[in-house]
């Protein structure tokens, strides 16, 4: 996941990127002068690699005064391009009360030379907005809270242009943890002040956070329950005039640990023809929450009916639900003109057979 500094003037801009492995969904937060990070909303799609756009080469180096805590490498090629990255976008771990283990983390900075980041935790948590799936807690506690689970060596790092750090993450659960699931957010962060020479600059320093989600499940007694609610077009409408068509796929869980519900949709035209497939990769769904799952479908040529079947498996006991939503497809150019040519075909037989019947009785 990649997350591009905008100067701004005059203006605080927080900017917090989450991606999933298993469902490649992109999170962002963007405020403009306050740094609220309550307001999570999914934006896009994506790959779920947080790698570097440009082919790199990983070239081994040393830090006498940093290896005692964690690794690094140079990366070569397009590397001075205004942004960094960080990896993986989540972190599934099953632990068992009093287990302790390390997970890697990647910081790859692509900003500047001697860039300084900070390592904190944040706790997340669902919603029963379908598109505010994901919020963060801010300051407090989240209804299943990481934020004393999981610790760093230092909590801040300084790296080269170029440089790529592997931060340990120490997660820790305590003996008397209650089984279920624990979800939260290691976030990165760097503040970018305006160059002191410079007469160009913002008043206000850049600050920009990016996200590695941690979804912890206690071992122990659990609940799994969810179910796919509908699927249906995002706009609710029965009738288009063209492609593509956006169609949603709404999914609650219910249980006390997330979810990774799969699954295809299936399109069949008026005549029961398949005409479109779609393969829904796992996307997750946190506890107490909707979550809505979108895609675009579309083709070189649409006019009629078409029925659309959503087959979910829950991501549980291998339970597959089958839900379906029709909609139908009339571009009004060729609607009218169809229309047209009916009318002069019917005016033309009309004036032709009162014509005939004018002259036999003539």
């Amino acid at each position: 996941m990649v997350l591009t500094h905008r100067i701004v003037l005059g203006t605080i801009c927080l900017v917090t990127l989450f991606a999933t492995p298993l469902s490649g969904e992109v999170f962002a937060q963007s405020e403009e002068n306050t740094v609220d990070p309550m307001a999570v909303a999914i934006t896009s799609d994506t790959s779920s690699s947080s790698t570097a756009t440009s082919t790199e080469t990983v070239l081994p180096t040393t830090s006498a005064a940093e290896t005692l805590w964690y690794k690094s490498e140079q990366i070569a090629g397009q590397i001075n391009v205004g942004d960094f990255v960080v990896g993986p976008g989540r972190t599934e771990i099953e632990l068992k009360p009093g287990e302790t283990v390390i997970q890697e983390i990647t910081i790859t900075n692509r900003i500047s030379d001697g860039r300084t980041f900070k390592l904190e935790v944040e706790d997340i948590y669902g919603s029963d907005d379908p598109r505010n799936s994901v919020a963060l807690v801010g300051d407090g506690y989240g209804p299943y809270s990481v934020r004393d689970y999981i610790s760093f060596p230092k909590d801040t790092v300084t790296l080269a242009l170029g440089e790529r750090a592997r931060i340990p993450v120490v997660v820790t659960i305590p003996p008397n943890a209650e089984p279920g699931g624990y979800y939260g957010s290691v976030l990165v962060s760097t503040v970018r002040t305006p160059d002191a020479t410079g007469d160009i600059g913002p008043r206000s320093p850049i600050i920009a956070r990016v996200g590695s989600l941690f979804f912890l499940t206690v071992a122990g007694e659990t609940v799994r329950a969810g179910e796919t609610k509908e699927v249906s077009t995002i706009t609710k409408d029965w009738w288009y005039e063209e492609g593509p068509i956006e169609l949603g796929i709404l999914y609650e869980n219910t249980g006390s640990i997330h979810l990774n519900p799969y699954g295809e949709v299936s399109i069949t035209n008026m005549f029961g023809e398949e005409v479109g497939f779609v393969e829904l990769e796992p996307w997750f769904v946190l506890p107490a929450s909707l979550r809505l799952r979108e895609i675009t479908w579309d083709r070189e040529f649409l006019l009629g009916r078409y029925t659309v079947t959503a087959r979910v498996n829950r991501g549980y006991d291998d339970i597959v639900d089958e839900v379906s939503t029709t909609f139908w497809v009339m571009p009004w150019k060729i609607v009218s003109g169809i229309f047209v040519i009916l009318f002069i075909i019917v005016f033309s037989l009309r004036a032709f057979f009162r014509t005939f019947e004018f002259k036999r009785k003539g």
